[in-house]
């Protein structure tokens, strides 16, 4: 088929590697948010997925919204047999859903009907799921809720964040996209409306849901830790600025209130509504992630202070 590929973040670009390695499918263009300022000096860059299309020497369109008319005709002209999407990250009106012979056929991380929405990586962890999962769906105007193609499942471990489940995602899900559009092309696939139960929603995670509430019990601690790293990244307070947080280990010790820090040979421990956590990095603003030990004993801490 000729595939117009959809997406925008590096973890799309798993998917895209294989269906531009794939000899039953052609990828004649690239769909992706347009260039976006990065780092200090603000120049523009292009996302991951069309600095690929750029390499694989491929037509790379950037609309700033997918309803443009000029957007529309160029990707007329590409005449797609079927329009794959990975994290693209912009709302696909019907005049653009029409397009394609056989639709548009969206990636996300997630076992739909479970945590339709931006964040389903972060939200599966931070609800403490044991089983996540990818599946391929029909696209509709609805927010995730075409009929599913196919699924693959992922078991979600101890100390995964949301980054290393995420790169594995993209991985398994790159092969069942691939073989998705497979079974699209032979007519032997056809999508099954999703069920009505076991619906939930996963909204894009902002940084004021990454700060740590310390009066949570251990296990919320360690689940928000994780599900926020490596972005937005979790924080707290001390002596009024912002600490970030990386993750860190549930001790089933108890003795501390909630946010209190107490300093021990190799560790920091943090009480919370339950048993205390070791830190692992922290990242003091303006300064490189350390470990927590270095980090207290440049701060020293004193009694009674804690995180907020």
């Amino acid at each position: 088929m000729r595939i117009v590929f959809a997406g925008t973040p590096e973890p799309a670009l798993p998917a895209l590697r294989g269906l531009l390695a794939s000899a039953r499918h052609e990828v004649v263009g690239v769909v992706t948010r347009p260039d976006a300022p990065v780092g200090r000096s603000k120049q523009p860059q292009r996302s991951p997925v069309g600095a690929l299309g750029d390499e694989a020497g491929i037509p790379v369109l950037t609309p700033a919204k997918a309803s443009e008319p000029a957007f529309l005709e160029q990707l007329r002209a590409l005449a797609p047999d079927c329009c794959p999407v990975v994290a693209y990250g912009n709302l696909l009106r019907r005049e653009a859903l029409d397009i394609p012979v056989h639709g548009w056929v969206n990636l996300h991380f997630s076992l739909l009907p479970a945590w339709r929405g931006a964040a389903p990586v972060q939200a599966a962890i931070r609800a403490g799921d044991e089983v996540t999962g990818a599946s391929t769906f029909a696209l509709e105007e609805g927010m995730d809720t075409g009929p599913v193609y196919g699924t693959v499942t992922e078991e979600i471990g101890r100390h995964d964040t949301a980054g290393v489940l995420l790169a594995r995602l993209a991985e398994s899900g790159a092969v069942l996209l691939e073989h998705t559009l497979d079974g699209i092309a032979d007519g032997t696939l056809s999508p099954v409306p999703q069920s009505t139960d076991g619906v939930s929603y996963a909204p894009k995670v902002t940084v004021d849901d990454a700060r740590v509430v310390w009066t949570h019990p251990a296990p919320a601690v360690d689940r928000l830790i994780r599900a926020v790293t490596p972005a937005p990244g979790a924080w707290t307070t001390f002596r009024e600025a912002r600490l970030k947080l990386g993750p860190v280990l549930t001790t089933g010790e108890g003795g501390l209130e909630p946010g209190a820090i107490r300093v021990e040979r190799g560790r920091v421990l943090v009480g919370t509504a339950g048993a205390a956590v070791a830190l692992g990095d922290v990242q003091p603003g303006g300064k490189k992630p350390m470990p927590a030990v270095d980090w207290a004993r440049g701060v020293r801490p004193e009694p009674g202070e804690r995180f907020v």
